[in-house]
């Protein structure tokens, strides 16, 4: 058995904390911008949480030695979770859902990474084999991104290949989806989870995968740690060099954002290291932990409880409305209320992750 290392399990936790902060935001005043998605172009806290999390589903990959029948099943469950998920939540006809959101992303990146793994000899018994192994997930890695870039200018229109009108995620989403099973940008059928800019995402997860092997690998060590601070850094100044020909754009999913993304992820995972693995520091780790052992419950629950925002009360006013007028934005007027709703929420769920782990529950796709 390979030993689990506390870093992978805190580092999944702090991702499901942020994208349920994120996502719940209070009413009442304009968030904070870090607690905004980006209009289009450019990179905000916000839009960096999303690529963390398929980041650390390539993490726990490094655990698992699944067959390829369990990884279509696991992969077929999930995505079938999130569209019922994304239909119970839209409340919209059969003929017009929604068909790809977050867990349908997560559900196809996590596939067709699990297969590359598998196909190209990952989490092999043989130390010259993983070697070789993860030489080649990172050329395929490389080649993922590359094509993306180049279909991306080849099929979307001209001059318009970054824009939501005429971008190729958009082009082939109309011709296989078609506008009534897609999302709409500034009232344009688009979806930020689109099928075309899925593929870029698998690297997220082959990242995330590799980044586990390493510290796997080296254990916990200086070596360990400096790899990933180093690693990341020359990410992130690719990434930023990169966004000169191709927007960081996380709607696009575009190809210099992952380099970006996973590049914070790995110097994120490099600190986390030093702290956790190396220094022993154990302060603040159980309380992400209790996110990172049950993830996907947890975040499918932040998602279902959000029903109970939109309720009405007595007023007449919904429930998040109410809730903050008379109580977090009398507290903290401004976008500091705003930020202490999506705090209270976010702890509510952590209470629910608490009862499970305490009770030894840990439910798994």
């Amino acid at each position: 058995m390979r030993k689990r290392f506390v870093t992978l399990d805190v580092f999944r936790g702090m991702t499901v904390f942020l994208m349920i902060v994120v996502n719940t935001q209070g009413s009442g005043a304009v968030p904070y911008a870090a607690m905004m998605h980006a209009e289009w172009n450019g990179c905000t806290l916000t839009d960096l949480v999303f690529p963390s999390f398929v980041f650390a589903v390539g993490n726990a990959m490094v655990f698992t030695r699944p067959g390829i029948g369990k990884i279509f099943r696991r992969s077929i469950l999930l995505f079938g979770v999130g569209w019922l998920l994304t239909w119970y939540l839209s409340g919209a006809s059969l003929g017009e859902v929604r068909v790809m959101a977050v867990l349908q992303r997560i559900a196809l990146a996590y596939l067709i990474a699990a297969l590359l793994v598998r196909g190209l000899g990952g989490n092999e018994a043989l130390p010259e084999r993983r070697g070789a192994s993860d030489r080649w997930v990172l050329v395929v890695s490389v080649a993922l991104l590359l094509g993306y870039w180049l279909l991306l200018e080849l099929l979307g229109v001209r001059e318009q290949v970054y824009t939501v009108e005429g971008n190729a995620v958009r082009r082939i989403d109309l011709l296989i989806l078609g506008p009534r099973h897609m999302y709409r940008e500034r009232g344009i059928a688009f979806d930020p989870e689109g099928l075309l800019s899925t593929l870029p995402a698998v690297v997220n997860v082959l990242a995330g995968y590799l980044a586990g092997r390493w510290i796997v690998r080296k254990g916990a060590s200086y070596e360990t740690v400096a790899g990933l601070l180093v690693t990341g850094a020359l990410l992130v100044g690719l990434g930023l060099v990169w966004n000169g020909w191709m927007p960081l754009n996380k709607k696009l999913w575009t190809s210099s954002y992952v380099v970006y993304a996973s590049g914070i992820d790995l110097m994120v995972l490099g600190v986390l290291c030093y702290l956790v693995e190396v220094r022993g520091w154990k302060r603040g780790t159980v309380f992400f932990s209790i996110f990172g052992k049950n993830p996907l419950f947890i975040y499918i629950l932040s998602s279902l409880m959000g029903i109970f925002l939109v309720m009405r009360v007595r007023s007449g006013e919904l429930f998040i409305d109410w809730i903050n007028r008379v109580l977090f934005q009398r507290v903290a007027p401004g976008p500091m209320g705003a930020l202490l709703f999506a705090l209270a929420y976010t702890f509510i769920c952590w209470c629910v992750g608490w009862i499970l782990d305490k009770k030894k529950i840990y439910i798994r796709l």
